[in-house]
């Protein structure tokens, strides 16, 4: 792109920034383009969230990414490839955004960095191009460490469950370094890429749904996937439930269901912090338990 264009695209992107940074909801709604204005609580709570983390902070921007979409239609799966492709793909300042039913048009990613004593944050904006202004079309907050560690570290450390045969922890936390290493969740660059081919070698064979035998029943696995809770980091796990109106027999079967899989999964106890159980009901509701590892006998 042009300079004027990255630099439109790049103040565009810090004035939204100090909007959420501000949690001026009510300004970024009123920047927004109109399918995104007319359903933005969405939006309003992803501010309202990070607001705090946000404030004060001096955000850094990337080097933004135009894509432009052809043509008349919504395009089913718009796939933009930018910067420069070797013969093995990807290189090193390439990256990779697949978005599905994107209306034809000119669009921007813009990414800042922002570090505060709450942590170290990526902030994304996505942009379209209408009348000559860009509006906002997407807004993404997400962390680059969990727990001090960066997405090279878990990356590191699924290499290590490999190396052992601990194949669920490696699948798990390749995951984990994925997400950290991209601002947004439609992109992919070299080293995702690679992170990718990696976590198919180890990708279970067990992953839900799946049933967990503990004594003579049987529990019906839906959902296994990490998740950071303030500093750890857990394992969620859903399982089908009939009735979660009893909380104390829910409970009962919460706990089944964390020995039982810590029990048929031993290695689980060197990557998780704790373990998150939810039991789920035909309508959807849910009933919770957690308890570290530690706590897990």
């Amino acid at each position: 792109m042009d300079e004027a264009m990255r630099t439109a695209l790049v103040a565009t992107g810090k004035r939204f920034y100090d909007m959420a940074a501000r949690g001026d909801a009510g300004s970024l709604r009123q920047s927004a383009i109109t399918s995104l204005a007319t359903n933005f609580s969405g939006i309003e709570s992803a501010v309202k969230e990070n607001q705090a983390n946000l404030a004060a902070t001096q955000a850094a921007p990337r080097s933004p990414f135009l894509l432009k979409a052809e043509g008349s239609e919504p395009i089913a799966r718009a796939e933009f490839l930018c910067g420069v492709f070797g013969a093995q793909g990807q290189t090193r300042d390439s990256a990779v955004f697949v978005i599905p039913n994107l209306p034809p048009g000119n669009y921007g990613i813009v990414t800042l960095d922002a570090v505060s004593t709450k942590g170290a944050y990526t902030v994304s904006f996505v942009l379209q191009q209408q009348t000559g202004e860009w509006k906002l079309g997407g807004f993404y907050v997400r962390l680059t460490q969990l727990a001090g560690h960066d997405g090279n570290w878990f990356a590191d450390r699924a290499r290590e469950f490999k190396a052992k045969g601990q194949n669920h922890n490696a699948w798990f936390y390749y995951g984990e370094a994925r997400e950290l290493l991209v601002p947004v969740p439609f992109m992919a660059t070299a080293t995702t890429d690679k992170l990718y081919d990696d976590m198919q070698t180890v990708k279970p064979t067990d992953l839900p749904p799946v049933d967990l035998t503990a004594g003579a029943k049987n529990y019906k696995l839906t959902d296994l996937f990490p998740v950071p809770v303030a500093q750890d980091f857990d394992l969620v796990v859903k399982y089908q439930s009939a009735d979660i109106s009893d909380s104390g027999r829910t409970f009962q079967d919460n706990a089944t269901v964390m020995k039982a899989l810590v029990a048929k999964y031993p290695e689980l106890r060197d990557a998780f912090a704790g373990i998150v159980v939810r039991a789920v009901e035909p309508s959807g509701r849910d009933y919770g338990s957690m308890l570290p590892m530690k706590d897990i006998k």
